[in-house]
């Protein structure tokens, strides 16, 4: 089995190049950074008919997301810089067609349209106390809390995730963060991923965020976005349509090549 990996401002993913058909344990067992390459997910390809390339992105977890903006765009820069795919393309990632557009290692992404973007009608009951969210979907389920507060590490935005993440109220688990606005084109964010738990960046959940942000009158449609995570910045644009576009680096890590004695 071959793997390539990047990362997406820490973030990071393995492309299975070469190998067999990935399963639960094999994708668990790869993502574990003690006993094998380590990584927030594995992006395996697949053919397809409704794009130029397709994908299933795996959790480290062993369940399958609907789309990753990071994962996405690890796997543009690897099609257009290891298979001379070219700078645009479409890719299939089995939930809808996303379209890319590769600039050396800068990425940009047509995210499609943000969908039930709608704060919920009561606050959701936690350990701490009760909390309000805007839930919505970026092809994946994410829930927003939106905050005043000037440190989001002073809240405890960690266990907000791990409880939201397999909440009743969201029968397909989801995606948390807690989001503020810095200036109005400049947001700053934490993330707990679906499956994943804390990570340094994510691109769908920055949409999210920024989403949100112009949802709440917090920032302005059509203007370009930047969303701080602890891993860095992605620049987010929200049209007035709610159809999002993000923009990013990916940084190659390197390849590996599982010994033949390696086994999940």
């Amino acid at each position: 089995m071959q793997l390539f990996k990047a990362h997406g401002l820490g973030n990071d993913y393995l492309i299975l190049e070469q190998g067999p058909t990935l399963d639960v344990p094999t994708v668990i067992a790869l993502c574990d950074r003690h006993r094998g390459p380590g990584a927030d997910g594995i992006l395996e390809p697949t053919p397809t008919d409704r794009a130029d390339h397709g994908v299933r992105i795996w959790n480290p977890d062993g369940s399958i997301a609907e789309k990753s903006g990071n994962g996405l765009r690890i796997l543009a820069f690897w099609l257009c810089r290891d298979r001379s795919a070219g700078d645009r393309f479409s890719i299939d990632t089995g939930h809808e067609v996303v379209s890319c557009e590769v600039e050396g290692p800068r990425i940009h992404l047509e995210m499609g349209r943000i969908e039930l973007i709608e704060p919920a009608q009561d606050p959701i009951a936690l350990e701490e106390g009760p909390l309000q969210i805007t839930a919505l979907r970026v092809g994946n389920p994410h829930a927003v809390i939106w905050t005043d507060a000037p440190a989001l590490d002073a809240l405890p935005w960690r266990s907000w995730g791990r409880q939201l993440e397999h909440h009743p109220r969201f029968p397909d688990r989801t995606n948390v963060q807690l989001a503020r606005a810095i200036k109005p084109d400049h947001l700053e964010a934490r993330v707990w991923e679906r499956g994943a738990g804390e990570t340094q960046a994510s691109g769908s959940s920055a949409c999210a965020v920024a989403a949100v942000a112009v949802r709440l009158g917090h920032a302005r449609a059509d203007v370009p976005l930047s969303v701080q995570m602890p891993g860095g910045t992605l620049q987010v644009t929200v049209r007035s349509d709610w159809r999002v576009r993000l923009e990013g680096p990916v940084a190659p890590v390197g390849r590996f090549e599982l010994d033949r004695g390696w086994s999940p």
